[in-house]
């Protein structure tokens, strides 16, 4: 059985929830989902340039679960870039 998963510290919640191609019409879109940990693991680091270890402190988990978290928004973030796919944020749960 998995661990249950511990609810983050997210302090932003964006005003956008979808970023889409231009020129690309919405039912022919692929779309990637952003969760709202992913984002604040890409604000914390890129956007107020925090060190890992203060990222991981902000959102109340360890070093080594954020390095993850922001791993795998780089990756989402990444592929809708190079494969033309509109980004969905989920926001909170």
């Amino acid at each position: 059985m998995a661990r249950p998963k511990i609810r983050r510290r997210i302090q932003f919640q964006p005003k956008v929830l979808i970023f889409k191609p231009e020129g690309t019409s919405p039912a022919r879109l692929q779309t990637v989902k952003l969760a709202d940990d992913e984002l604040e693991a890409l604000r914390l680091k890129y956007v107020e340039g925090w060190e890992q270890t203060q990222c991981a402190r902000a959102m109340q988990v360890s070093q080594s679960t954020f390095q993850r978290i922001l791993q795998s928004a780089n990756e989402k973030v990444s592929q809708a870039l190079v494969q033309g796919k509109a980004i969905k944020l989920l926001g909170s749960k």
